[in-house]
């Protein structure tokens, strides 16, 4: 066989990527979000989640909480790309969640821990994901 038919991608690994992607982009979202509320746009919300916005979050969480979903996005795009820095902005975006995560765990009372918990385990994943692919050549 040749070069390039050994290191093919199997879907699995375009479709894992794509899930991945969305999964980021919903992060970026939910950070534009938070970052560029207004005032008017937290009225419209009820109480319960009102009370989320009058939280005054360190600078620190929210540069990790920009870096997390950012570096997340942009890692899926360059495993898209078959890119190997992918693995690289998986770690930088996994290190932005526990320092985000910690912060909440720490500091903030969470009703459910399941979300955040999700969120470490899907980084941790992508991390070893973006690792495997490096070894199995899918991405260079």
């Amino acid at each position: 066989m040749s070069e390039s038919t050994t290191n093919k991608p199997h879907v699995w690994f375009w479709v894992i990527s794509i899930v991945a992607l969305i999964w980021n982009l919903l992060g970026v979202m939910a950070y534009l979000v938070r970052a560029y509320a207004t005032e008017e746009m937290i009225a419209a919300l009820p109480p319960e989640q009102q009370a989320e916005y009058l939280i005054e979050f360190p600078a620190y969480y929210t540069a990790a909480f920009a870096t997390a979903v950012f570096a997340g996005a942009l890692g899926c795009i360059a495993l898209l790309l078959r890119k190997k820095f992918a693995y690289y902005l998986f770690i930088v975006s996994l290190l932005g969640v526990l320092v985000q995560q910690i912060y909440l765990f720490l500091n903030v009372d969470v009703p459910s821990y399941v979300m955040p918990v999700l969120v470490v385990l899907v980084c941790i994943f992508l991390v070893w994901f973006s690792k495997k692919s490096i070894s199995k050549g899918w991405i260079k």
